[in-house]
């Protein structure tokens, strides 16, 4: 990714189209020359937009010249406004579906292909973070469910979870008095710390600093007060949504992800009517971030909602009232 250029004024935005090419659980990245801005550091390719051109069109001549490759499909993915101290980027991110050709290193920079578990291994630009995260978003987004056994036992089941490949929780307990919570989120934070996993915290987004935790999941009473992102792109922000409306919102304050529910019939909200497969579809294919599938949801469901445009299962009952939990995580994880 060439962006060098000089700094033209405190209010210029350098706007530049980044392409992510996979290849399985694969992804392709390359090395900045140590004379360029964040020189040294590995990069997903791409450069700066010429003036008045289209994204798209941008990232291939881009790729092509950096990579020897040639775009045939791409799909938005993100984008990124970041603020460096000598300059403000907008990094237009596209997903590279199929190209021709066999991506290489075409102007002699490093580059490789390297699995996604790897890529925290790897010195980033700052404004390059967002990305990490979301490559390293997990199948299996899931949620507490402490009123089942009680604090503590919940607590012994969380760590069977964790091990069985859980990656991504949220606490959500509403009912839990807000000293209470925050007391026990940091224990749950501790402990998905400990396995590697992140804990999201279904409270307020101020409350994630003082617990350790890894960020926040909006309900969607808090997100449509929103008018930005609540937290820095050091945190995690999720959202759940239930209409297209929502959806749009959870994007506009730059969301990380959204959950996007009922899908099917569920126990917990029996007077949600369902948006079934095809509703959520249409919204996912509406969506430039990634959605999971929530309400009423089994380990079988991946493959179908994957199919259909979802990043995964976020899942309550059907992992916590399972007779076998674990086996159940592994299912959706080991896939």
């Amino acid at each position: 990714m060439s962006v060098s250029m000089p700094n033209t004024g405190a209010e210029a935005v350098v706007h530049v189209a980044v392409g992510i090419l996979v290849d399985g659980d694969r992804v392709f990245i390359t090395r900045r020359s140590p004379d360029s801005h964040q020189g040294g550091k590995w990069e997903f390719p791409g450069g700066k937009l010429e003036s008045q051109e289209e994204v798209l069109s941008g990232l291939r001549r881009e790729l092509h010249e950096e990579l020897g490759v040639d775009v045939q499909q791409a799909h938005p993915f993100m984008q990124i406004h970041h603020v460096y101290p000598d300059k403000k980027v907008l990094l237009d991110v596209w997903r590279v579906m199929a190209y021709g050709g066999m991506p290489h290193g075409r102007e002699g920079q490093e580059a490789r292909w390297i699995p996604r578990q790897d890529l925290p291994q790897f010195e980033f630009p700052e404004a390059d973070k967002p990305i990490l995260r979301r490559l390293w978003l997990p199948p299996l987004y899931l949620i507490s469910a402490v009123s089942r056994s009680g604090k503590a036992e919940f607590l012994i089941q969380l760590e069977r979870a964790l091990k069985a490949g859980a990656r991504m929780v949220q606490l959500r307990e509403p009912d839990m008095p807000a000293t209470e919570y925050r007391a026990y989120a940091r224990e749950a934070a501790n402990l998905c710390h400990q396995h590697g996993s992140v804990l999201l915290l279904n409270a307020e987004p101020e409350s994630v600093l003082d617990c350790g935790a890894d960020g926040v999941h909006l309900n969607s009473r808090r997100l449509m007060k929103l008018s930005s992102r609540p937290l820095s792109n050091e945190f995690w922000v999720a959202a759940s949504c239930h209409n297209a409306g929502e959806l749009e919102q959870a994007m506009s304050v730059g969301a990380d992800f959204a959950v996007l529910s009922p899908v099917a019939e569920t126990h917990s909200h029996r007077e949600a009517i369902p948006l079934g497969w095809e509703n959520f579809q249409r919204l996912c294919a509406g969506a430039t971030l990634p959605v999971y599938a929530l309400g009423g949801m089994k380990p079988q469901d991946l493959p179908h909602a994957q199919a259909v445009g979802a990043q995964g299962l976020a899942m309550i009952s059907g992992i916590w009232g399972s007779t076998d939990f674990e086996a159940a995580i592994a299912e959706i994880t080991s896939g």
